[in-house]
């Protein structure tokens, strides 16, 4: 049977969750920002499947037995890091490199238009969006504190996991497209090759800087 009271309590604190601003906002605003509304939903999808993931392993007691091991979450959190450091690196020098050669500015133009077709995928985004979420154990120890209060007793607990992790799916799905309908807004904006170096240098440095503060935390 479902607990209401607990569906009730968990998409409060998931809502409030969702709203703050994080990694996963700065990363599907700026896809969808620079045009890539096919791979800004791929990633979209990627972080939801990773949020399910993680849900379904809290279910299960997976992520606790990871949260319990200090080695497991060491290795994890550094894996985590130094792939959204590298994300962030990636994309502060691709705008240098775009500065470099701002010369030519109207082939530079045509050059990024066929770079966004090549990489504007869902099946793109949603592997940056899964690694993304997947690599950060931070959300595995959200739920590992927040989930099993949620759970009844008696209830079977993989059911009613899955059901609050896909509580918590809708609400960041639901989130995500309001973020991809402002970012389009954008767009006329960031046809100028400057603003969009200096959206990816905003964002590059944001998402390293994640990285290394996950490096970094205890």
């Amino acid at each position: 049977m479902i607990d209401f009271s607990a569906l009730w309590g968990f998409t409060v604190i998931v809502g409030l969750l969702t709203l703050t601003p994080g990694l996963d906002t700065a990363l599907i605003l700026r896809t969808a920002a620079l045009g890539r509304r096919r791979r800004a939903w791929g990633v979209v999808l990627g972080i939801q499947a990773g949020t399910l993931t993680w849900g379904v392993f809290t279910s299960l007691g997976v992520t606790a037995l990871l949260t319990a091991s200090h080695l497991a979450y060491t290795i994890l959190r550094w894996a985590g890091a130094a792939y959204l450091v590298w994300m962030g690196g990636r994309m502060v020098w691709s705008a240098r490199r775009r500065r470099a050669g701002a010369a030519a500015s109207d082939s530079d133009h045509g050059a990024g238009q066929a770079e966004i077709g090549e990489r504007n995928t869902v099946r793109g985004g949603w592997r940056q969006g899964t690694l993304t979420n997947l690599l950060n154990p931070k959300v595995g120890a959200f739920y590992v504190a927040v989930l099993p209060q949620f759970l009844p007793a008696g209830s079977s607990h993989l059911a009613m996991g899955v059901l609050l992790a896909g509580v918590h799916v809708v609400l960041g799905a639901l989130w995500s497209s309001l973020l991809i309908g402002c970012a389009r807004m954008l767009r006329d904006v960031l046809r100028r090759e400057s603003a969009r170096r200096v959206l990816d240098r905003v964002t590059g440095t944001v998402i390293g800087a994640f990285g290394i503060r996950l490096a970094l935390s205890d």
